[in-house]
Order: structure tokens, then sequence, then C-alpha cells
């Protein structure tokens, strides 16, 4: 994770750069400062993220405590998660969702991503606590929406309705390649122009 955000953080100029903490590197409060510690180090990132509610508030405090920015992840957690569907549907899944939502603002995380979570539960959420909500396939409700570049453009052939598929890049790689591998075959690429 650290050598992607390292990339990441080249290409950043003005935009606020939030590294995923990755899955056991924030198990208790001593691990995450020291794991939090060296990614905000090596990456030059803005703040980190953690995924969960009330299992990580001790986290989150230590953590805003030694002044690291801290952007919660609630409904879909991607890093443990075995089944992938929405959040919200049941009663005591949309009172915890919405709990651990107050639990963290309370802790001192400056926004929160609501991941997959049910429309009504988004926008009450996002009414309940005064930091940004963000959402992915959570609604318009959300104070501000994440699409990951690769679903944006086609890249990624997953098929799930909050993702909006602007073009299709897959598609034309996959042309692009084929045609490429045809000339080369047939002995029409290189050319004298593409040689020297």
């Amino acid at each position: 994770m650290i050598n992607h955000s390292k990339s990441v953080r080249l290409g950043v100029k003005k935009s606020l750069m939030v590294v995923d903490m990755p899955y056991n590197t924030y198990r208790n409060p001593k691990e995450a400062l020291k794991n939090a510690k060296l990614v905000m180090r090596k990456t030059k990132c803005n703040a980190v993220k953690l995924e969960g509610g009330k299992k990580i508030i001790s986290i989150v405090r230590t953590l805003v405590k030694n002044k690291i920015p801290v952007m919660g992840h609630l409904g879909i957690l991607p890093q443990t998660e075995k089944k992938f569907t929405f959040k919200g549907k049941k009663i005591d899944e949309r009172n915890r969702i919405l709990k651990d939502a107050k639990l963290l603002e309370a802790a001192g995380i400056f926004s929160v991503v609501l991941e997959c979570v049910e429309t009504s539960l988004a926008r009450l959420v996002t009414k309940s606590i005064t930091i940004p909500t963000i959402g992915i396939g959570a609604s318009s409700y959300c104070d501000g929406q994440i699409l990951v570049i690769d679903d944006l453009m086609g890249l990624n052939p997953i098929n799930v309705r909050f993702v909006k598929k602007y073009t299709n890049i897959r598609k034309e790689i996959s042309k692009a390649v084929s045609k490429y591998a045809s000339e080369v075959r047939k002995k029409k690429f290189p050319k004298n122009k593409n040689s020297y």
C-alpha cells in the first residue's frame, strides 16, 4: 500500500490524499499508531482511512490524539466483507450504522465513507452528523461521491448497480492489442517509419 500510495502522491498536486490502512494493520491502538505514522511519513498523505465502527473507536481516538487525521468507512467494508450486499435494509443494521457514524464523529474523524448504504439511511446519517459523508453507492444524499476510476472507465468487468461506466476502455484496449498482434503476425508492423 505504501508503494502504491507513493506513486499516487507524485500525481496529486492539490487534492486531499487519503490512504486506506490495510487489513490487519490496526488491530489495536498501539499497532495502528505505529503503522499510521509509517504510512503518513512514507507516503506524505494527508490522512488515513479505517473501516469499521464501534470496534475501532479507541484506535481512532489514539490516532486523532496523535495528530493523525482519520476518515471513517461504514456500510460495506471491502477488506472484510464476505458477501457484497447493500447495508441498511434491516432495522438493527440501520441503527448500528447510524450509531457508529455518531461514535466515529465523536472520536474525531473528519469525514466518513458510506459504501452501499441504503438511500434513506445515507440521508439520515448525513443529516445526523456534522462531518461530510462521502458516498459510494449510497445515493446523492451524501456530501460527496466516489467512483473507482477503473470502474468509471470500464476497465473493470464488475457489474454492480452503483457503478456507472462512462466509457469502455477495456473494450478499446482489447481492440488495440488485437490489432497490434494481427499487424505483427502479418508483418505490417513495424514499418520503416516505425524503425530506426
